[in-house]
């Protein structure tokens, strides 16, 4: 998912990885326990810029002579403008941006210091017309930083991550009346087939990742590579989800769609993976469209094509004729929005067009039993 990359320039952001982020050396630890305070506030703030959209928020954080900070302070900026515009656009009120931070990484070199650190944020919102009670979903991302100190205290020199929230706010669609439509969830199987459904929705839930709310401490299930610094771990957690024998959906590996001691073309990249479902009929296409093709009503899809998902089912994500990301659906909020999980950036039950826009279409694929 290589457009999440904002400014890959530091090789340790790209090795940071669920499994190995929480451990430092006891010299790092005496600099961590100096340095905590500064960046608790910094990303308890740049949170609560989501919700009050007040620029100076934030403003002191950033070395603004420089190019870097300037850049990072605007990336900000521009994050906060996107989600307000998207709440707005789907009818939402937001509520709360709660963050956790935990340092993987820290080294200071005379007035600087250079460290990488995870962000899990529980982000909670309400629906302006109903009176549903405050739902919430999880969004880990990785962060490597360069601070500046001053006679004040540290600023951010740089910053780059894996953000899933940063399309131009202007390129958000409008939602079709009554979205979301309180539709009847779709039948299930009468009996369990070779895809173990319940199974699969529960791996997607307990290995999302550094996302709020994901399971197993926030880690990836060990027994596969982490694909995020190849361009992306999203199609293979997708395989995961699906073909995991253990703990996942257990459908059958081949020759062509396999992990062993690391994951084949059609099990780690987008396109080939897509091939793969519809061409083994492990896949069916439901719909393929903008977000206004698969959410208005009409006469096949009466509550909007999207509504035909299960649990256990798949969306990709198509940028300019490529297929550029796919995410599992995991269930809908309480008034019916279609949730998803996936990996890079790490996401637990998120509404599935956030981080989208207008020129993106949605492959609706459903995973036959």
């Amino acid at each position: 998912m290589l457009r999440l990359f904002l400014l890959i320039g530091m090789s340790l952001i790209l090795c940071l990885s669920p499994s190995d982020a929480y451990a430092l050396s006891p010299e790092q630890d005496d600099d961590k326990e100096k340095m905590m305070p500064f960046l608790e506030q910094l990303y308890q703030d740049r949170n609560r810029l989501l919700i009050d959209q007040q620029p100076t928020t934030i403003e002191k954080y950033y070395d603004l002579s420089e190019s870097g900070g300037r850049y990072a302070y605007q990336m900000e900026l521009k994050r906060a403008k996107y989600v307000h515009a998207w709440i707005e656009k789907r009818g939402l009120r937001l509520i709360a941006a709660e963050p956790r931070i935990r340092i993987a990484r820290l080294k200071e070199v005379g007035d600087q210091a250079v460290l990488s650190l995870v962000q899990s944020t529980k982000i909670s919102y309400g629906y302006k017309t109903s009176s549903v009670p405050p739902q919430s979903f999880g969004i880990g991302t990785r962060h490597a930083l360069i601070l500046k100190k001053t006679s004040d205290g540290w600023i951010v020199k740089k910053e780059w991550y894996l953000d899933p929230l940063e399309e131009n706010p202007e390129l958000i669609p409008d939602s079709p009346p009554g979205f979301p439509h309180l539709s009847p969830e779709p039948e299930a199987a009468k009996k369990e087939g070779r895809y173990k459904r319940e199974r699969a929705v529960a791996y997607a839930n307990k290995y999302a990742g550094l996302a709020w709310g994901a399971g197993n401490n926030n880690r990836y299930n060990r027994n596969y590579r982490d694909y995020t610094s190849l361009g992306g771990d999203c199609t293979n957690f997708a395989s995961q989800v699906l073909g995991d024998k253990k703990e996942g959906g257990g459908l059958p590996m081949s020759g062509i769609w396999g992990y062993r001691g690391g994951g084949s073309q059609a099990w780690v990249q987008t396109d080939a993976f897509q091939r793969f479902l519809f061409y083994s009929g492990y896949g069916r296409q439901i719909a393929k469209g903008t977000f206004e093709e698969i959410t208005r009503s009409g006469d096949k899809h009466p509550h909007g094509a999207i509504a035909k998902l299960q649990p256990g089912d798949l969306i990709g994500y198509e940028l300019k004729g490529d297929t550029d990301h796919f995410s599992v659906v995991v269930g809908k909020d309480a008034n019916g929005y279609p949730l998803v999980n996936s990996h890079t950036a790490d996401r637990y039950r998120v509404p599935f067009d956030l981080g989208w826009d207008q020129t993106t279409k949605y492959i609706l694929i459903h995973v036959r039993d």
